[in-house]
C-alpha cells in the first residue's frame, strides 16, 4: 500500500477531513493521531505535486459529516454528566449513524483498500473523546468494568452515563432469632401492605412477614453512605430465620447501584450499621470489593459448625444417645428435599457429609456461647431445659448444604441416617445456632478482589 496513492484517491472523492484521511492508514506509524497522519499525507501529497495547500473545512467532510470536529464537545458533555459522581475509571462507547459507517466503507472501496483496513470511525471517536474525558476528570480509562460507562449516540445527539455498582464485603452475626437474612415480603399482599383498600391482615400493613432483617439493617446504611439508588444483599448461603449466626459471622456483599460516592470510611460505616442494629445484628471486617467478589461469596464452598438444642419425644439412655451421635460422625447423609423448603427448591436427593458430631455434656459450655456477657442460655434458648432428660445439645460440623434440622428429625424418612432414626425416637430441633462458617480464607487468596479506599 502506497500511502500517497491512498491519499490521492481519498482526496479525489471530495472533501475529506484529516482524521478520516489518516484513519485509512491507522496501522502505520504508531504514536501519531489519525489527524496527524491525515495532515502529513495531505501535506506530502501537495508538496509532491507542487500544488497550493488548500485543506477542506473539517465540517464539510463527506465521510464523517463533520463529526470529527466534536471530540471536545462530547468530552465536555460526558464530564458534565458525572460532575457529582465519585469515580476513578471510565470507558467510552459510540453509536455512529449508519450513514457514517457506510461512508467509511465507500471511501475504502474508492481507495482500493480492504473493508477492514485502517480503523473504524467508532474506534477513533471512542479513543479521542475518551482521552479528553480523562484529562477533564482526572480519571483513567478501563476496559474491565469501569466505574462509569459513557455511551454516545450520535444519531440521537444523546450521551448516557451508566454508573456501575460499588461493592462492600463483610461478615455478619445474627444475635437474635426470628430475623431473616433478606427482606421477606408478605405472601398474601406480595409486599404491598394492602388488601384492596384495607391494610393486609397477614402482615399488619407492613408488606413484610418480619419487621427486621439482616439486609434491612445493613444494606440501606451502605446505600445511603454511598449515595446510591438501590442496594442488593448477597450472602454466602443463609441460615434459617429462627437460627442465630454466631462466631466470626457469615460472609456477605452489599451491591450499591449507581453510587455517587465510592471512597467511604468502612470503619465508620461498620459503626453506623452496628448502631442501627442495636445488638440484634453485628457486622465486622467491612472492605471495599470488586464485582467479582459477589460470585466468590455466592459460590463459597463453606462447611458450617452448628449447635442444635434438641427435644426428644421421650428420655433416652445417655450411652445410647452418645452411640447414635457417634454413628453420625463421618457418615454420608442422603437428604431428599425437605418438606419445609420443597416449595422453593428442586426435588432431588442430595448427599452431604457429617465431619464431626458430639453431645455437649456441660451446660456451662453451652452457656459460654450465648454471644454476649449480658445473655444467658435461658435468653438464647428459652424453651430448652437443661434439667429435662429429654433435652440434649448436639454440636455438628457438616458439609455446606447439610440440613441440620432434618439430620435430627429425619423429616419423615427423607433424611437417612438421622438422629431420630438411629434412636427410634422422634427428635426435634427447638433452637439452632450456626457457630461458624468455615472456608472464608478462600475469599482472601487474591487481594485483587478488594479495593484500597485511599487510592
Amino acid at each position: 500500500m502506497d500511502v500517497l496513492e491512498v491519499a490521492a484517491d481519498a482526496i479525489a472523492t471530495g472533501p475529506v477531513c484529516d482524521p478520516c484521511l489518516g484513519r485509512l492508514v491507522a496501522d502505520r506509524s504508531f504514536g501519531l493521531s489519525n489527524a496527524e497522519r491525515g495532515r502529513s499525507m495531505r501535506t506530502t501529497l501537495t508538496l509532491s505535486r507542487d500544488e497550493p495547500f488548500e485543506p477542506p473545512e473539517p465540517a464539510d467532510c463527506w465521510v464523517c459529516e463533520g463529526r470529527c470536529t466534536e471530540f471536545d464537545e462530547w468530552a465536555e458533555r460526558a464530564a458534565a454528566a458525572v460532575a457529582d459522581v465519585d469515580f476513578d475509571t471510565y470507558n467510552v462507547g459510540t453509536r455512529p449513524p449508519p450513514l457514517i459507517e457506510e461512508n467509511g466503507r465507500l471511501l475504502r472501496e474508492e481507495c482500493g483498500l480492504d473493508p477492514d483496513a485502517g480503523e473504524a470511525f467508532k474506534s477513533e471517536f471512542n479513543r479521542e473523546v475518551g482521552k479528553r474525558v480523562g484529562r477533564l476528570t482526572g480519571t483513567e480509562v478501563s476496559f474491565d468494568r469501569p466505574h462509569v460507562q459513557f455511551t454516545i449516540d450520535l444519531a440521537e445527539e444523546r450521551i448516557d452515563a451508566k454508573v456501575n455498582s460499588a461493592f462492600v464485603y463483610g461478615r455478619y452475626r445474627k444475635i437474635e432469632r426470628d430475623i431473616p437474612q433478606t427482606e421477606w415480603p408478605c405472601r398474601e399482599c406480595h409486599g404491598s401492605g394492602r388488601d384492596g383498600r384495607e391494610p393486609c391482615d397477614h402482615c399488619g400493613g407492613t408488606g413484610y412477614l418480619y419487621e427486621d432483617s439482616v439486609e434491612g439493617f445493613v444494606a440501606p446504611v451502605v446505600e445511603d453512605v454511598m449515595d446510591g439508588t438501590e442496594s442488593v444483599f448477597h450472602g454466602a448461603g443463609r441460615e434459617d430465620v429462627d437460627a442465630r449466626m454466631l462466631g466470626t459471622g457469615r460472609p456477605f456483599v452489599v451491591e450499591v447501584e449507581e453510587p455517587r460516592r465510592r471512597r467511604v470510611d468502612v470503619e465508620r460505616l461498620e459503626a453506623d450499621v452496628n448502631a442501627l442494629a442495636d445488638g440484634a445484628v453485628e457486622v465486622e471486617g467491612l472492605r471495599l470489593a470488586t464485582h467479582e467478589m459477589v460470585e466468590r461469596v455466592k459460590r463459597l464452598d463453606a462447611s458450617k459448625r452448628y449447635r442444635a438444642f434438641v427435644e426428644l419425644a421421650e428420655a433416652v439412655d445417655r450411652d445410647d444417645l452418645r452411640d447414635a451421635v457417634e454413628e453420625l460422625e463421618g457418615a454420608t447423609i442422603e437428604q431428599y428435599t425437605p418438606n419445609r423448603v420443597d416449595h422453593r427448591r428442586a426435588n432431588l436427593t442430595r448427599e452431604r457429609e457429617v465431619y464431626d458430631a458430639a453431645i455437649v455434656e456441660s451446660v456451662e459450655v453451652a452457656s459460654e456461647d450465648a454471644s454476649s456477657a449480658e445473655m444467658t442460655l435461658a435468653d438464647t434458648a428459652p424453651d430448652f431445659d437443661p434439667d429435662d432428660p429429654r433435652h440434649v445439645i448436639v454440636d455438628v460440623h457438616g458439609e455446606g448444604g447439610l440440613y441440620i434440622k432434618e439430620l435430627v428429625s429425619s423429616d419423615e424418612g427423607r433424611t437417612e441416617p438421622s438422629l431420630a432414626g438411629l434412636l427410634g425416637v422422634d427428635a426435634t430441633v427447638i433452637h439452632l445456632d450456626v457457630r461458624s462458617v468455615e472456608g472464608e480464607d478462600e475469599l482472601f487468596e487474591d487481594e485483587s478482589y478488594f479495593l484500597d479506599p485511599d487510592e
